[in-house]
């Protein structure tokens, strides 16, 4: 076993196989270390992220390594729930496969419906279980390029897996089949119909479908209406923690510092769902009259006059939202709060894995909750953000895949200032520079990925992944910005420039019973 770090709250434990993986997740969930808040399993690897007031560190790594079961344990069997999955064989790959493993078509489909498939861990998008099965001639390679989308419902394997795509999406696994069963509806509970542990059992055939029932529209009185707006307003809140056992990521406000203090200047609860507005401009009118608060990059403008931080509308007031000078991100919050129904117990608008309301548009009207509010906050100063042509300094872990380059390459990536690219989104920060490079091709099993972690992928451009990153990744990742740096990192534009600072050099965490 080895763990590696990742941040001073989440580390990374590595072991042989899927098999230890899974043993020591079980192990994990019968005996629960004390201050574990959530364990993300993936082929390899445990990510163990620890509630607030506890470390990651030797003394989490030496209880884990206490409650790892002896080589060769084998798993505890208990109730286990099997789905029957109605599959149509059109997969555009199937000779392919059959080509790899040595026989027909028609064996191929006879072996899959034969072998025994359970959930290993979920991943990649929510809903999308990696099912393991005990045929060995399903150890398949990926695609030798990945599509750019592939349809909701394609049955695929690779690499001993055997997955369905919940939604459209890019990838590069073995398409075999389809079905019309949804892997991800959110009137179900739980929304994903595949988790840890339950096993699939495949049937040609077509899947009788029936609707879904409607997510409730809000029914508060309407407040404001988007008039203009340069890019989707969403709302954010301080996201979903807990759901990675859905493969949901927390998303959330990039800039929660931000969010909060909006919603104090009105007094709401600091987390109260609000508009995160990307750059600008922005046009809102005021269909009642209203109090609202904008914190972050943008200047609440009425007439040509900018207001305060908190301000009043009455009904058909227009207030305007220019483009920042510097940052990227405000956050505008309503004293009452907005009417928006949560999903899994968050307002928050995941934008890649299409979790939350929907992106709001110009047109769209935004509710009042009118709930009770408390008195408002003192003034409080916000912190200067960053513009473009600034150099930030951004402070990393290294880790956890650190050791994937050698350290002529550590120093390259530390040494240099990453441009800002316009590709950047809620996802990540898609930076330029001179490429990271590794002298292997060796390819990295999905392992859990943290919010902040800083991707090489091939091209050796790296992605630092914001809130709405994708849950697992399989590119090596070469260092993890600490979470205090984050809402910084959310409120950088592009243009601007960003050296990591290490304080540590890598290394592995020790176990210190």
């Amino acid at each position: 076993m080895r763990v590696l770090p990742v941040g001073p709250r989440t580390l990374l434990v590595e072991l042989a196989d899927l098999d230890e993986t899974l043993a020591l997740f079980d192990a994990l969930l019968t005996d629960p270390v004390p201050g574990v808040a959530e364990i993300i399993p993936a082929a390899r690897t445990l990510m163990v992220r620890v509630a607030p007031g506890f470390a990651a560190d030797g003394a989490l790594a030496a209880a884990i390594q206490a409650r790892q079961p002896a080589p060769g344990t084998a798993r505890a069997e208990g109730p286990v729930e099997t789905v029957e999955i109605p599959v149509t064989y059109d997969g555009a790959d199937l000779d392919d496969v059959a080509r790899h493993m040595g026989v027909s078509v028609a064996e191929v489909i006879a072996a899959h419906q034969a072998a025994t498939w359970q959930v290993a861990f979920c991943g990649f998008a929510p809903g999308f279980a990696y099912m393991t099965g005990d045929d060995p001639r399903f150890d398949l390679p990926r695609r030798p390029a990945p599509r750019t989308r592939i349809p909701a419902g394609s049955v695929a394997l690779a690499a001993r897996f055997c997955g369905i795509y919940p939604q459209d999406t890019p990838g590069g696994w073995q398409l075999i089949g389809t079905t019309r069963l949804p892997m991800w509806d959110l009137s179900r509970d739980p929304p994903a119909l595949l988790r840890p542990g339950i096993r699939a059992r495949f049937v040609e055939g077509v899947a009788e479908l029936h609707p879904a029932a409607a997510m409730p529209e809000p029914q508060g009185q309407p407040a404001l209406t988007v008039v203009q707006t340069a890019f989707p307003l969403v709302f954010q809140d301080e996201g979903r923690p807990g759901q990675g056992g859905q493969g949901v990521s927390a998303s959330g406000a990039l800039d929660l510092g931000a969010m909060r203090r909006a919603n104090r200047a009105v007094g709401n609860p600091s987390g109260a769902p609000v508009l995160e507005i990307t750059l600008g401009p922005v046009r809102l009118r005021a269909d009642q009259p209203v109090t609202l608060a904008l914190t972050g990059a943008g200047q609440a403008m009425l007439n040509g006059q900018a207001l305060p931080l908190a301000f009043a509308l009455d009904a058909g007031d227009e207030v305007l939202i220019p483009p920042p000078a510097s940052g990227m991100r405000s956050y505008l919050a309503l004293r009452g709060g907005f009417d928006v129904a949560p999903v899994l117990g968050s307002a928050a608008t995941d934008t890649l894995a299409f979790v939350g309301p929907d992106p709001l548009a110009a047109g769209a009207r935004l509710s009042a909750a009118n709930r009770p509010a408390a008195a408002i906050a003192a003034p409080e100063d916000q912190p200067p953000l960053p513009k473009p042509g600034d150099v930030i300094e951004l402070p990393v872990t290294l880790g956890p895949r650190t050791d994937w380059f050698t350290p002529e390459m550590i120093a390259h990536f530390l040494s240099q200032d990453w441009l800002v690219t316009p590709q950047s989104s809620r996802v990540g920060i898609r930076l330029e520079g001179a490429a990271v490079t590794r002298d292997e091709a060796r390819e990295l099993p999905s392992e859990g990925t943290e919010t902040g972690a800083i991707q090489i992928p091939h091209s050796g451009q790296p992605v630092l992944f914001l809130a709405d990153h994708p849950l697992t990744g399989g590119y090596p990742v070469i260092a993890t910005l600490l979470p205090s740096a984050l809402d910084l990192a959310g409120q950088i534009p592009p243009g601007a420039r960003i050296r990591f600072t290490a304080a540590a050099p890598f290394q592995d965490i020790e176990a210190t019973p």
